[in-house]
């Protein structure tokens, strides 16, 4: 099909397509070149734009953090070229395009790295540097776009040249990064930044109801759920309804043979969950919960709830599936969250992964 017989609404992804053939795929199909070739020179920096949190901007300074508070788990983030970008671009929409042959050939993540990643020399490039900063590396991601290091307040503004600050935020403390991070000019070309330098974290979005609510339950009686005002709320089976979930049911379709991940910072009672299926008659079978890392407890409240709502509401609406319910605790300047996002897409967990914590666009930095 040539160019111009294309219609309008695909020549943003034709065009992008032609460049790749015009010479861009013979050399991501060599692998990724190199990128970092100059020596790392510490005098010769460049700023990580964009990678201060903006709610840190008008907090109020209570003081420098301590130097040796220990920052675990911090993420670097690492980006690919623009022909990568362009070509990733492409593929993303391919994907979703069911007249390519590309559409749903997703990639593992040893896949995505050697197609969209930095060169394996241009990774190790930037772990020594950190090593050489005196951080530890506990983690390079199979598709090469993150690494997961530790260390202390005192090596994050040695290394980055920006300050780890107590702050008050909205009448809360916080901690964060004073400025915009630095890095040596020789790695800017496959480090995008570092989002984990603060604590300003997306919140649960549960919103508990006033009174509480509260079930009744009679044998041969459908179950109904009540809240002390005499409004009512949803079960599995009025999902069932107003989504029009139904015919796949009838279709034997319930999520059997697909993992649903489900992304939490804090652990949960299985009993809850078990409770929550025996009272709408769905199969008994129990999430998997796994911990990465330190487990960070039950931290009750709104996080709990947020868990055993993703947790419970993923096996209603899927019966048939299987729910494995990932756990990482939050560190000073890390969340949880994103650990957790993390683990998932690095082990090619499940098919689906579902997340509910939410934030103002405004809130993210260019590397988030």
């Amino acid at each position: 099909m040539g160019l111009f017989n294309v219609p309008t609404n695909r020549l943003v992804r034709v065009l992008p397509g032609l460049l790749l053939l015009l010479g861009v795929v013979p050399a991501l199909a060599q692998g990724p070149r190199r990128r970092i070739v100059a020596s790392v020179d510490e005098n010769r920096l460049v700023r990580l734009a964009n990678g201060t949190h903006r709610r840190a901007q008008a907090a109020t300074d209570l003081g420098a953090a301590p130097a040796d508070l220990p920052l675990d788990r911090m993420i670097l983030v690492l980006k690919g070229s623009p022909e990568q970008q362009t070509a990733l671009t492409v593929l993303l929409e391919d994907q979703h395009d069911p007249n390519s042959q590309n559409y749903h050939q997703w990639l593992t993540p040893e896949e995505f790295g050697r197609q969209f990643g930095p060169a394996e020399e241009d990774v190790q490039a930037v772990r020594n540097w950190l090593e050489s900063k005196g951080f530890r590396v506990d983690h390079v991601a199979r598709g090469r776009m993150s690494i997961e290091f530790s260390g202390t307040a005192g090596q994050v503004e040695r290394a980055f040249r920006t300050s780890i600050r107590r702050v008050s935020s909205n009448g809360a403390s916080h901690l964060t990064n004073a400025s915009d991070p630095f890095i040596p000019e020789a790695l800017a070309p496959v480090v995008a930044g570092i989002p984990t330098l603060h604590d300003f974290r997306p919140k649960p979005q549960f919103v508990a109801p006033a009174g509480g609510p509260v079930s009744y339950a009679k044998i041969g009686v459908v179950p109904t759920m009540n809240l002390s005002d005499g409004s009512h709320v949803l079960g599995p089976a009025d999902y069932a309804v107003i989504y029009n979930i139904n015919p796949a049911y009838q279709a034997g379709i319930d999520g059997t043979g697909v993992t649903i991940a489900v992304i939490g910072r804090t652990n949960i009672n299985l009993s809850d969950v078990a409770d929550f299926r025996t009272f709408f008659s769905l199969p008994s079978t129990l999430p998997q919960v796994i911990v990465n890392g330190p487990d960070p407890g039950n931290l009750h409240g709104g996080e709990e709830y947020e868990a055993l709502l993703d947790v419970s509401w993923a096996g209603a609406t899927a019966p048939g599936a299987t729910v494995k319910f990932v756990v990482s605790k939050s560190t000073a300047t890390t969340d949880g969250v994103f650990l957790s996002e993390s683990y998932i897409i690095d082990n090619n967990l499940a098919a689906v992964m579902t997340e509910s914590f939410g934030d103002c666009e405004a809130n993210y930095t260019a590397t988030d």
